[in-house]
């Protein structure tokens, strides 16, 4: 039995995070996402960061806001949430004196997660997808689209998008038995309005219903996004009834 009280201790909401996520299998294995890969998101962090590509920092800062509010970790959030409005702001210079307060919270939590898991690794597991229908989930976070596939990993087979262009491939690979997707607005590389723009252009809203899935809830955004035929839009942070519901809307339309 792992011992909760190791990351209550350390300041770490998780009661908040069950009160989304439902319960303690849930949320460790959405932990243990989180753990695998947020070396690699910290790396891509600083790239971006070197590079002074505020474009793509503020979208990777925004992803790990995301994950740290699911998760329960209020102060990496905050953080993050600072890196993400100051980046949008091209504001280099409170990027670069604030970054390592930023990385320290991040390292913090890291090596606090690890001695949770006592450094074991996710080993994932093995569903038989073949008969199900589909849903894609295009979000350039792990932990949000592997959320979402617990919720719904049971009754649907998953196809997982991480920017664009990669989303563009998978609805182009999989069209015919796609029954929606879940669009996340802030990607790398080509972002989800380039993508509606996509589908615009190549006719498949009405083949393929849309939600969008965004933690910019500003009306410029939010309306943005409804001069495109989507279904709904689910903001982050939500929950498996929220998830569900756009489902069943998609459902009807199909």
């Amino acid at each position: 039995m792992r011992n909760i009280d190791l990351l209550i201790n350390n300041g770490i909401n998780v009661n908040g995070s069950l009160d989304l996520l439902g319960d303690i299998d849930t949320y460790n294995d959405i932990l243990k996402e989180f753990f695998n890969e947020a070396n690699e998101k910290l790396a891509k962090i600083n790239e971006y960061k070197n590079k002074n590509d505020m474009s793509n920092y503020a979208i990777s800062v925004h992803s790990l806001k995301s994950d740290a509010k699911y998760l329960g970790f209020t102060k990496l959030a905050e953080l993050a949430y600072n890196h993400e409005m100051e980046s949008k702001n091209n504001n280099i210079d409170y990027i670069n004196e604030h970054y390592e307060e930023l990385i320290s919270e991040a390292k913090n939590i890291i090596k606090i997660v690890n001695e949770y898991f006592n450094g074991k690794e996710n080993t994932g597991n093995d569903i038989n997808n073949l008969n199900k229908k589909s849903i894609l989930i295009a979000d350039d976070s792990n932990i949000i689209r592997n959320i979402i596939e617990k919720m719904i990993g049971e009754q649907y087979k998953v196809i997982m998008a991480e920017d664009g262009m990669e989303t563009i491939n998978k609805i182009n690979e999989n069209s015919d038995n796609l029954i929606g997707i879940f669009l996340d607005l802030y990607m790398p590389n080509v972002n989800g309005f380039e993508v509606l723009k996509y589908l615009k252009e190549n006719n498949m809203f009405n083949k393929i219903p849309v939600a969008i899935i965004t933690g910019d809830d500003s009306k410029e955004t939010i309306y943005k996004a409804f001069d495109y035929p989507i279904v709904d839009v689910l903001a982050k942070p939500f929950n498996e009834n929220d998830v569900k519901r756009i489902i069943t809307a998609m459902l009807n339309l199909k």
